[in-house]
């Protein structure tokens, strides 16, 4: 586990960041959360052989992973110009 020390800059004095932070969390909270919703949907459905609904929960995890990752990567704004460009031309 790495953590961001604040260095002094050449113009003064050092400068405080949350990019630490926002990495752990990216590397260790989310997938762990990932693994917890996968284990509760299986235990859930799977306990009372509901594979259909199951498949259902699947259907929307697989639809907020696409968003989680289009939000981390930052392509949303590129997504969004092309639909825009779709409307308007």
């Amino acid at each position: 586990m790495a953590f961001e020390v604040a260095q002094p800059t050449p113009d003064g004095p050092p400068t405080l960041g949350t990019g630490g932070l926002q990495n752990w969390i990216l590397d260790n909270v989310i997938p762990l959360f990932l693994l917890l919703v996968a284990l509760l949907i299986l235990w859930l459905g799977g306990a009372k052989g509901d594979n259909a609904g199951v498949m259902r929960r699947l259907g929307g995890v697989v639809v907020a992973l696409a968003l989680i990752g289009l939000a981390l990567s930052g392509a949303g704004v590129n997504i969004g110009t092309w639909l825009t460009d779709l409307i308007v031309h």
